[in-house]
């Protein structure tokens, strides 16, 4: 089985900041980083450093050769990504002293996709491998359907959140992956439990994975829900969480992993990585988080979401 991610590739320029710019406001930054990123490249990385097999599939632009070094340095196959001679997609972001950020995007050569760069890359894999998308590239309906045909299962991750998202073929996929800001906006309400019983109704054979910051995570299959609570660790940086969680959930489900143990490795990768700066490079290795839960080092998990 094989993992493949058609995703977006891109430069975060990463500033420290007292608080985030408000309107009309000139703010002096702390400090200044550049890190390799994309939640395209981030998933790839997460699920590669959880034990998958992973390709990743997309278009690179200039200035982008250390995003293709980041891939390739923790495992991920790269033969799959082309490069185009157009700006590279980069993020500009700010993180404060709490470890909450806020990202501007800029797409570049990560909405270049055409349907015959997809239909090439769909052909290597076989029914039964996994493709992994996130909201930051073009042409994901066509993916998601094209895939489908092929007999791949789909694990989408809707972020970022954009209206046209509710129109995607969602009843298609295999796995969907949202946090409660993105839940609201595909279902139209704003309660957890609200949110996963309008999306079961609308994809009723898609797995549902809902995070919920502090509130832990939810997962609803086949009429069952499943809930799991955070570690208590100081956040230093949560660009890459998110990310973290779903390669690593991935990783342990594809691994034969019961889904609240999944949930658990997940949150454990999620808080070992928020508490270090940066994205792909802050995403911890399957061994990290083993050692860290066996250690306890973590803490005692709260509790998750009630619902």
């Amino acid at each position: 089985m094989k993992v493949l991610c058609v995703g977006s590739l891109n430069l975060d320029y990463t500033y420290q900041v007292d608080h985030f710019v408000r309107p009309g406001e000139t703010l002096a930054a702390r400090a200044r980083s550049v890190h390799c990123g994309g939640k395209g490249l981030n998933q790839s990385i997460a699920a590669a450093k959880a034990g998958l097999q992973v390709w990743h599939a997309g278009l690179v632009g200039t200035g982008g050769a250390p995003l293709l070094d980041a891939l390739q340095r923790y495992g991920v196959d790269t033969g799959l990504i082309r490069a185009l001679d157009q700006p590279c997609g980069h993020t500009v972001i700010q993180v404060t002293e709490a470890g909450e950020n806020c990202i501007l995007l800029y797409g570049g050569t990560n909405t270049c996709l055409t349907e015959s760069f997809v239909d090439e890359t769909l052909c290597r894999f076989a029914p039964g491998d996994v493709l992994l998308l996130q909201n930051e590239v073009n042409g994901i309906p066509y993916l998601i359907r094209q895939a489908v045909r092929r007999g791949l299962r789909v694990a989408f991750n809707a972020a970022p959140i954009a209206p046209e998202v509710a129109d995607y073929p969602l009843e298609l996929l295999s796995w969907l992956v949202i946090n409660e800001g993105e839940g609201a906006a595909l279902a139209g309400t704003q309660a957890p439990a609200d949110i996963l019983d309008r999306l079961a109704q609308r994809c009723p054979d898609t797995q549902l994975l809902l995070t919920l910051g502090a509130g832990g995570s939810v997962c609803r299959a086949g009429g069952e829900t499943w809930s799991c609570g955070v570690f208590p660790v100081r956040p230093v940086d949560t660009t890459a969480a998110g990310d973290t969680f779903l390669g690593y959930y991935l990783g342990a489900l594809l691994a034969g992993a019961p889904i609240p143990e999944a949930l658990r490795l997940s949150s454990a990768a999620s808080a070992l990585c928020i508490q270090r700066r940066g994205a792909a490079d802050a995403i911890p290795l399957l061994e990290e988080v083993r050692t860290a839960l066996a250690a306890g080092s973590l803490g005692e998990m709260g509790k998750g979401a009630s619902l």
